[in-house]
């Protein structure tokens, strides 16, 4: 893992947090507080425990045997083997849209999904390429970043939305609020409860962000070939476009190796680096002697 790329993960989560803390305290005081990590903390195992199985439906995934799919198991096997991984476990999702996400709580129980879209449309080394990047995230354990950045960022959000309540029904704020902050308080919680999921939001995605450069070169160290992986990418940006995956969950986009729905938002409010940079990345990568391009 890059230390450029952990060191913005580890600042962005520890924003994350602060900003939750700071929630918690302007809803409801201290005891808001002790509140809110209760509730993030019950939802951070229930999420991260039961995460795979979530996206997997979700996604419409089915686990497919080796005999329905010999070639795409041998392919996982080996890369997997290359990253000294277990082998995941494979599913295939019936969808015209070419993309795939991995999953799951830690490596020894991680799976992998590919669209029929995306075999459909990539050569054996893109797709080796695609699968690079997916074990990459299974590597880099970025299902448990993802899982609690996931969980503190909802806890935001239900504080505010409890929050919104109970300034309709005139019930607001902790003790501390109501011994003496006064007005200037409640103009300060209300701009926190506006305020706080946007943030969130930003903050979340960000961190989405960095975790896709870094499953790109660790992909790209595992598979040795940047140029696979960036031709993909450019295939799979044109693939979206035309054939977006339409009948998909809005919360699965940034499982997926590219946003699922064509257009999207962009800049701070993208689930994605954009895939120019994330190409001329790869090329640059290419261009580095003796540090890659061993081929498949």
């Amino acid at each position: 893992m890059s230390t450029g790329n952990t060191i913005k993960t580890v600042f962005l989560l520890t924003l994350l947090t602060v900003l939750f803390i700071l929630v918690g305290q302007a809803i409801g005081g201290r005891g808001g507080m002790l509140f809110a990590f209760t509730l993030a903390m019950v939802m951070n195992f229930g999420s991260y425990w039961f995460s795979d199985k979530i996206a997997l439906s979700m996604a419409g995934a089915h686990e497919v045997s080796y005999e329905e799919a010999p070639e795409l198991h041998r392919l996982v096997e080996q890369l997997a083997s290359y990253a000294r991984l277990p082998k995941p476990r494979v599913y295939v999702i019936q969808n015209d849209s070419p993309n795939a996400f991995a999953t799951g709580r830690d490596p020894e129980h991680a799976a992998v999904a590919v669209t029929t879209g995306i075999m459909r449309i990539l050569s054996q080394e893109e797709l080796a390429g695609v699968l690079s990047h997916e074990l990459g995230h299974v590597k880099n354990r970025d299902t448990l970043i993802a899982t609690v950045v996931a969980a503190i960022a909802g806890a935001i959000t239900m504080l505010a939305n409890m929050a919104q309540w109970a300034m309709m029904f005139g019930g607001f704020g902790g003790r501390d609020d109501r011994e003496g902050n006064g007005m200037g308080g409640m103009v300060g919680a209300l701009l926190m409860v506006i305020l706080a999921p946007i943030a969130a939001t930003i903050i979340q995605l960000a961190i989405s962000r960095a975790r896709e450069y870094e499953a790109d070169a660790t992909g790209t160290r595992i598979m040795g070939d940047p140029n696979s992986l960036a031709n993909a990418l450019e295939k799979l940006e044109m693939g979206v476009k035309y054939r977006p995956m339409l009948d998909t969950n809005q919360a699965m986009a940034p499982l997926f190796i590219v946003n699922p729905f064509a257009g999207g938002l962009s800049g701070l409010f993208s689930t994605h680096p954009p895939i120019q940079e994330r190409v001329a990345r790869l090329r640059r990568m290419a261009l580095q002697p003796g540090r890659y391009g061993m081929g498949f």
